[in-house]
């Protein structure tokens, strides 16, 4: 039986598992977006959530900690200094895993893992997706078509005449004549 037993091996020892992680967490810290297989990165956010939730307490103590996970301190200060201002009033939930398809070679699952408060077009859809409201009922249709009916005509502008640049310019194509 496998009773409490959740956790994906990826086909390889735990030595290779835990360098492959630790390299995936990098480079997720470092550009904010990586692409992979869907069980690398489900097997990632487990990995990559705690970390990164150590980062909201800036200490030297869960520097520590952070640096033996990953051993990189480019990453270490990337984490500690511009994703912890981001998630500082995030309760969890750092990374969004968007998948893309199956690869063409062997047909496994492929996505993106990427940071949440780091992906502008979400972040943009979001807010525009809150801030506008629409109705199904076919009542409010008409009166809208109606608004917009009438406000181009009241902003309607007269015709201007046309400007003197413009004139001479088209005088000399009408005079010339195509030579035989």
């Amino acid at each position: 039986m496998r009773h409490n037993k959740k956790f994906n091996h990826l086909s390889r020892t735990k030595a290779h598992r835990d360098a492959m992680l630790a390299n995936m967490t990098v480079s997720l810290i470092m550009h904010k977006r990586i692409f992979t297989t869907l069980a690398k990165a489900k097997a990632l956010r487990m990995y990559a959530e705690p970390i990164i939730n150590r980062a909201k307490t800036d200490d030297t103590a869960n520097r520590r900690i952070v640096f033996r996970d990953l051993q990189s301190k480019q990453a270490v200060t990337e984490l500690f200094k511009e994703i912890a201002l981001r998630i500082a009033n995030r309760p969890g939930g750092y990374t969004r895993i968007l998948k893309t398809g199956m690869r063409l070679g062997d047909a496994g699952q492929t996505c993106f893992i990427e940071l949440v408060d780091y992906n502008a077009g979400m972040l943009k859809e979001e807010v525009a997706k809150k801030t506008t409201r629409t109705r199904r009922s076919r009542k409010s249709a008409p009166k809208a078509d109606a608004a917009k009916a009438e406000a181009p005509k009241a902003e309607a502008k007269p015709a201007e005449a046309p400007k003197a640049e413009e004139t001479p310019a088209e005088a000399p194509k009408a005079d010339a004549a195509p030579e035989a």
